[in-house]
């Protein structure tokens, strides 16, 4: 029999409107993970959305970006709905299932050769883009890593969460990648209330919270560190980061699909990992774990590998309170939403910066 009470779905116009439809799952009375089968549709359909409206693209424009995957996708399916045209600059990283994808959407793909050198991959592909550019200046360069208009687009995932969570101390927990989701998310989120907090997940190896001068041979860089600097990472908007090795990364990304049977991504997992600690220590407080993408592209490289997987329970951070204590595998700082620069511990700070901002 039928469930009167059952919520009946839209009907949607397109593809965008459903893929980037989060799903919210209660992971434990204050950790929620919200999703996604890929998070950067809202940044693509925004970003392209406003410049459409404000008249700086016009139809069957060809726009180029450089991405490791899932914002290539995301920006696709963003042409594919407004008319538009695309060429990517695509990682050595981006697999076969995902290029084909991207061909038959009609994107122009060039991908870069391979290499362990993933700083030379992220050089080779903007020199490539500035390649584009030269000898097509009618070419719209998104700029995903540098250009604002991508935070745009999680207004509307901070009205989803606040309607699905009412009257809830929120803490946002996700990888600072491009730092678009976290940082624009967060910021939607603190226009009603300045007490929502904002914790980042790192690699070792990344220049964005200075661990640049470690090396995680197995570390899955691209889509949760970086290895050159974007500017879209606002790094006054953080209140706690974390840095995690591969291990620790894989350890929960395989534990989160044993406990609650997600199959979702390396950065969903070691978000998840962050969130149980964190959530651990504020009970009063909702976690929200930013789930950027499902399992697929680690198949290989994460989930048939699970027999080997460190067991979640036993693994704890180091707690530091400068960047030249960092230790891997896993550490923690109070950010305490400052701008990037050396981080003195508590007793060396100046005065007026000794107390964290959120209570």
């Amino acid at each position: 029999m039928s469930d009167p009470n059952a919520v009946v779905p839209p009907v949607h116009e397109h593809i965008t409107d459903a893929v980037k439809a989060p799903s919210l799952i209660r992971l434990s009375p204050n950790t929620v993970l919200v999703r996604f089968e890929t998070l950067k549709v809202y940044a693509a359909l925004g970003a392209v959305r406003h410049l459409l409206d404000s008249g700086v693209l016009r139809p069957g424009q060809v726009l180029v970006d450089s991405s490791s995957g899932i914002y290539a996708l995301a920006l696709a399916m963003a042409c594919h709905r407004y008319g538009l045209r695309c060429h990517i600059v695509a990682s050595t990283t981006v697999n076969d299932a995902m290029r084909a994808q991207l061909e038959i959407l009609g994107v122009t793909v060039d991908q870069m050769p391979p290499s362990d050198d993933l700083r030379l991959d992220q050089n080779r592909r903007v020199a490539r883009v500035r390649e584009l550019l030269a000898h097509h200046p009618d070419m719209h360069w998104m700029r995903q890593y540098h250009d604002p208009v991508h935070h745009l687009g999680y207004t509307e995932l901070a009205d989803l969460l606040r309607r699905a969570l009412p009257g809830e101390a929120l803490t946002v927990v996700g990888s600072v990648g491009t730092g678009a989701s976290t940082g624009g998310l967060t910021r939607a989120l603190r226009a009603r209330d300045p007490l929502t907090r904002l914790v980042g997940v790192q690699p070792f190896g990344s220049v964005t919270f200075g661990s640049e001068r470690f090396t995680d041979p197995d570390a899955i860089i691209a889509g949760i560190g970086s290895a050159i600097r974007f500017d879209n990472v606002h790094h006054h908007l953080y209140d706690r980061i974390h840095w995690l090795d591969f291990q620790h990364a894989m350890a929960a990304t395989i534990g989160l699909m044993r406990d609650h049977a997600v199959f979702a991504g390396l950065s969903t997992g070691a978000a998840h990992l962050v969130a149980t600690w964190e959530a651990a220590r504020h009970p009063d407080r909702t976690h929200v774990v930013i789930g950027a993408d499902t399992g697929h592209r680690y198949t290989e490289r994460v989930f048939t590998r699970h027999r080997e997987a460190l067991d979640p329970a036993t693994l704890a951070p180091v707690e530091i309170g400068s960047l030249d204590q960092l230790t891997p595998p896993w550490s923690a700082i109070d950010w305490a939403r400052r701008s990037y620069g050396p981080v003195l511990p508590v007793q060396e700070r100046p005065r007026e910066l000794r107390k964290d901002p959120v209570p």
